[in-house]
């Protein structure tokens, strides 16, 4: 039977059992299964067993469930007023105002969170009262909050760059310091063009507040505690003390007091953030399982190197291939998750990118943020559904709101190729 075939077959079963509703995880092992069963000889139950224990069993992965309960301690403590009071008298100044709030705080949140969803709601949840009381429009509050939101996914530490990382077998640590850079380029991105809204638009009149020396200084002292456990956590990996599970840990534990500290650590947040982050890790877990399942039945099948080969036979130069997987991760991102198109596809595209030449730390980078956009495109954006149930606008507007940003995102995959150091300078010199 021909690849084509093979692969029309894999495809439309797979959407089948996504679009009737059936879990991603359990998708992607039915998918693998009938793979198994109908076109090789393989044993399925035994290398289904093999696989399952093998993908679960790695090392690396012992640091998703401590990042994903750090986020989840601090999403349910005062972090978003926090950052709110300790951030706006010394942006409120700027052009653009306290538009600039949404954007660094996620941004901060991001960087002790890993989840962009998460960073939305926390930041979100704090700074669109605010704002609206402030007469701020709705299109520039939600358009800075879904572009914001993603950067969960770059800055370290990020769930996302800990599965590319055991996807591609690349070290966890290199990943997190290498997303700095372009993390706080693109934030500083989204930052330029809130400013340059505010000092073209007729609609930035919102009110303007004047704080003293003494309330900045108040400011500075609520942000001490979350610029030390940022510094504690990444720096640790930086500096070789401490590996990204051993972060991880210093991480919870370093949340567990801040939550401490603000008066917001009860038995009933504790108790609801480990049931939480124990929900979210197995949900990954078993998508990570189905995606190696999978993989692996791709592999017996020979469709991974007959599309390499494929592809290859095109002879697109490295620039070419970019844009034509640039294009491929916006459209599969608006029918899945991000962690879902990263686990199904790096079977296939890895030995591509590797071929190429391309460095599998800056592809890292690279597909974040290409995945970032994939958060704010519709149908299936997850930001946006977010940003629905907290604001109350259609769709509709909420994409339209979001669509600068995602411009913005797109300037930055450029600036990334054009000046790969950015991604690979930090890395580097560990």
């Amino acid at each position: 039977m021909g690849e084509g075939v093979l692969i029309a077959i894999f495809v439309l079963s797979l959407f089948l059992l996504l679009g009737s509703g059936v879990w991603v995880g359990a998708s992607l092992l039915v998918c693998a299964w009938l793979g198994m069963e109908l076109f090789t000889s393989r044993p399925a139950g035994d290398s289904m067993a093999m696989i399952l224990w093998g993908s679960q069993s790695s090392w690396t992965l012992t640091a998703l469930p401590m990042f994903i309960w750090m986020g989840e301690i601090l999403f349910r403590s005062r972090l978003s007023e926090v950052l709110f009071q300790g951030l706006t008298p010394w942006l409120a100044r700027l052009p653009g105002g306290l538009l600039h709030v949404n954007v660094a705080g996620c941004a901060i949140f991001a960087a002790i969170s890993g989840s962009s969803a998460a960073t939305v709601a926390t930041v979100g949840k704090m700074s669109i009262p605010e704002l609206r009381q402030r007469q701020y429009p709705d299109r520039m509050i939600v358009g800075t909050l879904a572009g914001a939101g993603t950067l969960g996914l770059l800055i370290p530490p990020s769930i996302s760059l800990i599965i590319y990382g055991v996807s591609v077998n690349e070290s966890i640590a290199k990943l997190f310091i290498a997303g700095i850079l372009p993390g706080a380029c693109l934030a500083l991105m989204f930052m330029a063009y809130v400013a340059l809204w505010g000092l073209v638009s007729k609609d930035a009149s919102a009110e303007m507040v004047v704080y003293s020396l003494r309330q900045r200084l108040r400011g500075l002292r609520d942000l001490a505690p979350v610029v030390v456990l940022i510094l504690g956590v990444i720096g640790s990996i930086y500096s070789g003390v401490a590996t990204a599970t051993e972060a991880a840990v210093l991480g919870v534990v370093g949340a567990l007091g801040l939550s401490a500290l603000q008066g917001s650590l009860s038995w009933g947040t504790f108790r609801e953030s480990l049931f939480g982050a124990v929900r979210t890790s197995a949900m990954i877990a078993f998508i990570l399982a189905g995606s190696s399942f999978l993989s692996l039945a791709m592999g017996f099948t020979g469709i991974p190197r007959a599309l390499a080969e494929g592809i290859g036979g095109l002879e697109l130069t490295p620039l070419q291939l970019i844009a034509l997987l640039t294009v491929f991760y916006i459209i599969l991102g608006m029918f899945l998750d991000g962690i879902s198109s990263i686990v199904l596809t790096m079977a296939v595209i890895e030995p591509l990118v590797r071929q190429a030449g391309f460095d599998m730390i800056w592809f890292g980078i690279y597909l974040m943020i290409v995945v970032e956009m994939a958060q704010i495109t519709p149908p299936i954006g997850f930001n946006l559904f977010v940003l629905q149930g907290m604001t109350g606008h259609d769709m509709g507007f909420i994409s339209r709101a979001s669509l600068p940003m995602f411009l913005i995102m797109v300037l930055a995959i450029v600036g990334l190729v054009l000046v790969p150091d950015v991604a690979l300078v930090l890395p580097n010199n560990m």
